[in-house]
């Protein structure tokens, strides 16, 4: 199984951080929209916009920070972005308690913690694709999800009740701890790193070409291409619709909210299903069919979505729906991202994760924007049903064929 195989005490150390930072994030779900409600009173169209600024205007400042990055250490990176979060989070509750906190401080911070994010979890692939042997990648990255679908089955819930208890900053306040903690983890693995040297031996300096590296190599990569457009629709599509779902069923057909986070709670233990067995399906089928299968199962649950119905039937099959699709997600979500970093050269990992991140969150704020105009139009049942037949396309966009990873030697891997 995915849990039994060791990777050592580097790997154990960097684990141990993401899986605290990871739990901080889902603590604080909405953290942000909640205290633009209840301190601010803010609304919906604010909230709609402080969502929007964290994604986009983060994702932009995230540009240059792709290649900057790159040739430079990744640890040392990793806990700069970690401190960073530490730091501007903590302002929220600093200017809570002061009688300061504005909109527009909000604002500011979603962006910040929104580039700092983008920073942090490309130089983190690079970082890991450095620590663990290639072999290892796949483990590696299912522990990885299997984390992130327990800490989202457990952290809102904890979260919504640490509001309840202790005022509405709470989840920020240990959101901002978690990355102090995973910050004081990452500089415990205690590891041996070079400095990255660029290919051709230029000089690392920032260049206004470089901006643009990152989508250069994914679009011109026969294999990154079209996983590529693949995973960047699929994301859209499921995020856009995530708020009209919502709108659905809290509004038009009743559901209480206790039965709204039921409904995508208890799925999402489908996720720690599906990273456990990654491993033992690749093993088994091969990376390349259980990449192209699972990821074309993934995309047709969405469509079920359209057709709920108030009552208990209507609330059994949004379980159902979202069990399935989280459950592919679950086995799709790690054998993607070991094949990203097989297929990316080692020079080359922060920019394209880093313009794959950006490009994503971009997609998102665009396509929730769009198909929020979609619903004010056509009503949000017949906006989630042409997102589930768009979905249904996303399966041609998978890579056709399996290529050779790219194992070139790597002057920048980890040493103890």
């Amino acid at each position: 199984m995915v849990g039994r195989r060791p990777l050592g005490r580097q790997f154990g150390w960097l684990w141990a951080a993401y899986a605290i930072s990871t739990f901080g994030t889902r603590l604080a779900f909405d953290a942000f929209a909640l205290i633009a409600i209840l301190v601010l009173h803010a609304g919906p169209t604010q909230v709609s916009v402080l969502a929007a600024t964290g994604l986009a205007v983060g994702a932009a400042v995230a540009v240059p920070l792709g290649p900057w990055v790159e040739f430079r250490r990744k640890q040392p990176v990793m806990v700069a972005m970690d401190l960073t979060r530490f730091v501007t989070l903590m302002s929220v509750p600093a200017a809570y308690v002061l009688g300061l906190l504005g909109f527009v401080q909000l604002m500011v911070v979603s962006v910040v913690v929104g580039a700092a994010d983008i920073a942090f979890n490309a130089a983190s692939g690079a970082y890991l694709k450095a620590l663990v042997r290639p072999e290892d990648l796949l483990v590696a990255n299912g522990r990885f999800e299997s984390t992130t679908w327990t800490a989202t089955v457990l952290g809102p819930p904890a979260g919504t009740a640490a509001i309840g208890f202790f005022g509405p900053v709470a989840t920020v306040v240990a959101d901002a701890v978690s990355y102090l903690l995973s910050a004081v983890g990452i500089h415990a693995i205690g590891a041996s790193e070079s400095r990255p040297v660029p290919s051709g031996g230029h000089k690392a300096r920032l260049r206004p070409r470089d901006l643009g590296g990152g989508w250069r190599y994914i679009l011109t990569h026969p294999a990154l291409r079209p996983l590529f457009l693949n995973t960047v629709l699929v994301n859209g599509l499921i995020m856009a619709t995530s708020p009209l779902l919502a709108v659905l069923m809290l509004g038009d057909l009743g559901f209480a909210p206790w039965q709204y986070g039921l409904a995508f709670g208890l799925p999402c233990v489908g996720g720690i299903i599906g990273s456990r067995l990654a491993r033992p399906l690749v093993g088994r089928f091969g990376r390349h069919k259980v990449l192209v299968s699972v990821g074309a199962l993934r995309a047709c649950w969405s469509i079920g979505l359209a057709f709920v119905r108030p009552g208990a039937v209507g609330l059994v099959l949004v379980i159902a729906v979202e069990f399935g699709l989280i459950t592919c997600m679950g086995v799709f979500n790690p054998v993607f991202a070991t094949y990203r970093l097989d297929q990316t050269a080692t020079d080359r990992i922060v920019r394209t994760l880093s313009a794959w991140s950006v490009t994503s969150k971009v997609t998102i704020a665009a396509m929730t924007g769009l198909w929020g105009l979609l619903a004010g139009a056509t009503g949000p049942r017949t906006a989630i049903a042409v997102a589930g037949l768009l979905m249904l396309s996303t399966p041609f966009l998978l890579p056709r064929h399996d290529r050779a990873p790219s194992h070139e030697p790597d002057p920048n891997r980890v040493r103890t």
